[in-house]
């Protein structure tokens, strides 16, 4: 060792310290020096999953809605056509397809409508505490099993249930009567009709739209408020002017939540409605029960393509910035 390099030791104090041995050594050496290597080996797992497991299965049922069913064997016939995609244009296929994006938009509009007030109290008033309690009771329904809450709802929905109960002890049973005898929104009891499904659908999305918009009110300054008060405005022409337009991405951002996962859930309608499909039920039928896999995948197409446009629509409008 040289008088430079000894003179260095002694006055630097090991600034740099030495190579370790052994090959964890070098390797941890060679990743310190080249940090993009490191970074490279961390997320080449999650993207080779992303890459090959989900987008190639993804690509995969595309590449099935090309294909057509043989109406004499039933067998798939693997040659390119836009036959299936013409199917979806039958009466029956159009009213699955009108009658799953109805639900979804009515789900996300009163989300929507429920979600403000409350995300607005927390966003507003709740401190300390309260703040903790706003969070814990809107992520607790979040940590029970999806099945449980909806067969408990099915059991208050029922004509036995405690929703029709409480309706006889206040003398208004005859409400639920008129209202289930609607063609479309009614039918039996509650928990086989158009509007049971879009009751639970509405209590099981909600936190996915509440803290959205809780979010994007917090961002919202209290002078521009208080501002709009001291200006003269009516507190509807507050929320009409101010509020709401800032709260606006984060009420898309939570849309994108309740518009995508009613659109693609099956077992909320297959266990709450009527015997009327939605999308995720013909798809399970399709693919299980009449084994027409090339129909299953174009109606899949279908929710892939709606949520193109609406997430096109939703960052348009800054809604990812409140995410």
């Amino acid at each position: 060792m040289s008088l430079a390099d000894a003179t260095y030791r002694a006055d630097g104090a090991g600034a740099i310290l030495p190579d370790r041995g052994g090959v964890l050594g070098r390797l941890s050496d060679t990743f310190w020096r080249r940090p993009g290597m490191l970074l490279l080996l961390m997320l080449l797992p999650p993207v080779l999953w992303l890459g090959i497991v989900y987008l190639g299965s993804l690509f995969a049922l595309l590449l099935q809605s090309f294909f057509s069913i043989d109406e004499f064997s039933g067998l798939i016939n693997r040659e390119f056509t836009l036959k299936t995609y013409g199917e979806l244009l039958r009466p029956s296929n159009l009213d699955i397809i009108l009658r799953t994006v109805t639900m979804a938009v009515l789900v996300t509009i009163a989300s929507a409508v429920v979600a403000f007030p409350i995300a607005y109290y927390a966003a507003r008033y709740a401190r300390g505490k309260w703040k903790a309690l706003f969070y814990l009771g809107i992520m607790l329904p979040l940590w029970s099993s999806y099945l449980v809450k909806i067969y408990a709802w099915k059991l208050i929905l029922a004509k036995e249930g405690i929703l029709t109960w409480f309706f006889e002890k206040v003398h208004l049973q005859w409400l639920i009567d008129a209202w289930l005898s609607l063609p479309v929104v009614g039918g039996n009891s509650l928990s086989v009709s158009f509007t049971g499904t879009f009751i639970v659908f509405v209590y099981v999305w909600l936190p996915f739209m509440i803290l959205p918009v809780q979010a994007a009110l917090e961002r919202v300054p209290s002078n521009l408020v208080e501002a709009s008060s001291d200006l003269g405005a009516t507190p509807a022409q507050t929320f009409r002017n101010v509020l709401f337009p800032l709260a606006l991405p984060g009420i898309v951002a939570g849309s994108i939540f309740t518009f995508s996962l009613t659109l693609g859930d099956y077992i909320i309608p297959q266990i709450i409605g009527t015997s009327r499909l939605f999308i995720g039920q013909a798809v399970y039928a399709h693919q299980g029960t009449a084994g027409n896999i090339p129909l299953a995948a174009a109606f899949t197409v279908v929710p892939i393509v709606v949520m193109g446009f609406y997430l096109w629509g939703a960052k348009k409008m800054g809604a990812f910035d409140a995410l």
